[in-house]
This record gives structure tokens, C-alpha cells and sequence, in this order.
């Protein structure tokens, strides 16, 4: 098992945007990805309403984990994703508009 602890980087935490970001990356991965508050029960990274449910907030540690030859990789990938200011990103795309 693969596992990295990820601080979330968007600003109002991962509510609906973030999260639609989050979990559609995750959809794309060649192996299944959980995520969980520390000490908590981890979720399946694809569901939407579960990412959700985790109500994180801004600076909010997260542990991603994942089995398999391309763990490594999908982790690595949505730990670089969660870590970004999203809504922010948001923002400067649009006034580059």
C-alpha cells in the first residue's frame, strides 16, 4: 500500500468545485484511491458525496492511499491536485478570459 498525507491547499476547503476536481481525477486513475481525515475511516476517492463528507477545510490534513504497481503514481498525482489552491487557479483563468 501506497500512502501520502496531503494538506488541503484550496482556500475554502474541498466543498463543491475542489472536490468535483478532486474526485473526477481520481475517476481517471488506473487503480482505486481512499482518502481520509487522519484517524478516520477512509473513503472511496471517486465518490462524490463521500469526498463531501469529509467536510475539509483549508490547511485540513488528508491521507491518500492506494494498492497496486501504479499506487505511487495515482497518489502522487491527486497529493499534487489537493494540494493546489483550486479556487484560486478558478479565479485566474477567468480573468485571463
Amino acid at each position: 500500500m501506497y500512502q501520502r498525507t496531503v494538506s488541503v491547499g484550496s482556500r475554502s476547503g474541498l466543498h463543491a468545485r475542489p472536490a468535483s476536481l478532486f474526485v473526477q481525477a481520481a475517476m481517471r486513475q488506473p487503480v482505486p484511491v481512499t482518502v481520509a481525515r487522519e484517524g478516520s475511516a477512509p473513503v472511496d476517492a471517486r465518490s462524490m458525496l463521500s469526498v463531501l463528507a469529509l467536510a475539509a477545510q483549508h490547511g485540513d490534513a488528508l491521507v491518500l492511499s492506494a494498492v497496486g504497481e501504479s499506487a505511487p503514481d495515482a497518489v502522487e498525482e491527486l497529493a499534487s491536485l489537493l494540494s493546489q489552491d483550486l479556487d484560486h487557479q478558478d479565479l485566474d483563468s477567468k480573468d485571463r478570459a
